[in-house]
């Protein structure tokens, strides 16, 4: 039976936001400008906003439409709509996806929460003289940091703290308002930081690295990694159905879809047009290193590049890494929604009871995924450590599965007078493209989900 009465979002600005805060993370400000560094810059945007629009949006309107008509959770959804059947298993697999994402997720957040630290402390600083006769400060620094047997365990605590005080405060007051705080709040940083790396020195060639395309450089690899990126940007297969299940009735679903994809595009391209134009402005940097482009590479860029000004050697790392931090917040908060909700209206708890057990969960898994890095680092699962065998797990297994679901959900399971009816809001809105919509929820989406799956597989 639906939940008719559960709280839903107050407005339509503040569910946008909310969602659009589910989606932006550190996909989109470490992992994009990493995968585009890897495949031609330009060549990979061009292919990626191309899938963007026949592959991310369709399958975040699935999984709104899913959401909104359940009116559950998305753990409880697909028993609400299929009852009876082993659909729920795409729900259950949707709310484990979640919640161990959260748990290494928030280790990586932690980190970020130290490099803020470093930028406002103006640690940065030192660590740059040092650089002078050891190019490897950097690097020491982070290696150190993240093997330290205490350090990462008190950045985890944080980071779940604020989580579990934005959770607990509910879907109004906790998560819509913090949305209304932090996404706009993300977007002005990173305008300021965009204009201020165009008075780099390597802006040039980072704009022309990201923005002249060169489609001699796409091929069947650029595809492959733009798929899994706007999978993985885009929190798809992680639960978005719950937050879609606070969605009005007025809330146009693809006005909504489209909206949410533009402004995660929007951020991970501001991404893109800070971070290639400080990395081309200093001598041996490459724009494709992952983690450590982040937390060795960028600090080293930041001093080398704005050494003789210390004012601003001091503020543009740190107004990166509140950007970096705002970002990961937000997508944290949806993912221990994911798992709040589900446990509070699958064991029938109050909010925070639920809220309290999952914080519990999450910091005591988290320790263990972030000490693997270091005093625990001896305990390999087919030869990873505990945090990579995680995020394997999940990222390559799980979460393509819980996608895949969704789309066949959709295509196959719903009738077309169900998905009209969430599609169009009961007739307010028109929804003009249900025939090719349904061809790639039934078809197109599934067939590359599994590309993707295979390949991450055998790669």
């Amino acid at each position: 039976m639906k939940n008719l009465d559960r709280m839903g979002f107050a407005s339509k600005l503040g569910g946008l936001l909310a969602a659009a805060g589910s989606a932006v993370g550190l996909g989109n400000i470490w992992r994009f400008p990493t995968q585009a560094g890897q495949n031609g810059g330009a060549a990979f945007l061009l292919i990626y906003i191309a899938i963007i629009l026949f592959f991310g949006i369709p399958l975040l309107l699935s999984e709104f439409a899913i959401g909104r008509h359940a009116r559950a959770n998305v753990g409880n959804a697909y028993t609400v709509l299929a009852p009876n059947s082993k659909w729920k298993i795409v729900g259950i697999g949707s709310v484990a996806v979640a919640f161990t994402i959260m748990c290494y997720y928030n280790v990586v957040v932690g980190w970020v929460v130290f490099y803020c630290y470093d930028a406002i402390t103006a640690n940065f600083v030192d660590l740059g003289n040092q650089a002078l006769t050891n190019k490897d400060a950097f690097a020491n620094h982070f290696l150190e940091f993240v093997a330290n047997p205490w350090k990462p365990i008190l950045c985890l605590a944080v980071v779940i703290g604020l989580m579990h005080i934005v959770i607990v405060s509910g879907v109004q007051k906790g998560i819509e308002r913090s949305a209304k705080i932090l996404v706009p709040a993300l977007f002005v940083i990173m305008l300021m930081l965009v204009i201020f790396a165009a008075t780099m020195p390597g802006a040039k060639a980072g704009y022309e690295f990201f923005l002249k395309p060169n489609f001699s450089a796409i091929d069947h690899k650029v595809i492959l990694s733009a798929l899994g990126q706007c999978f993985y940007s885009f929190s798809l297969g992680m639960g978005l159905v719950t937050y879609a299940s606070y969605f009005r009735r007025d809330v146009n679903l693809n006005k909504t879809a489209f909206s949410i994809a533009g402004l995660d595009t929007l951020v991970a391209i501001l991404a893109g047009l800070i971070i290639f134009p400080a990395v081309f402005s200093v001598a041996g940097m490459e724009p494709s290193g992952g983690a450590s482009l982040v937390f060795i590479s960028l600090p080293n860029v930041f001093n080398s590049a704005l050494n003789s000004i210390p004012f601003l050697a001091w503020l543009i790392p740190t107004a990166f890494y509140v950007i970096l931090f705002t970002a990961a917040i937000t997508s944290c908060i949806f993912l221990h929604e994911v798992s709040t909700a589900f446990l509070a209206e699958k064991a029938n708890f109050s909010r925070h009871k639920a809220a309290l057990i999952i914080s519990i969960s999450c910091f005591i898994i988290g320790c263990v995924a972030a000490l693997s890095m270091g005093p625990l680092g001896f305990i390999k699962i087919f030869g990873m450590n505990i945090f990579d065998f995680l995020d394997f797990f999940t990222a390559k297994i799980i979460l393509p599965l819980t996608g895949l679901g969704a789309a066949l959900f959709v295509g196959w399971r719903m009738t077309t007078r169900q998905l009209w009816s969430e599609l169009t809001s009961d007739g307010r809105f028109k929804f003009v493209w249900l025939v090719p919509f349904l061809v790639l929820v039934r078809y197109v989406i599934p067939v590359l989900i599994l590309i993707i799956m295979v390949t991450q597989l055998i790669s």
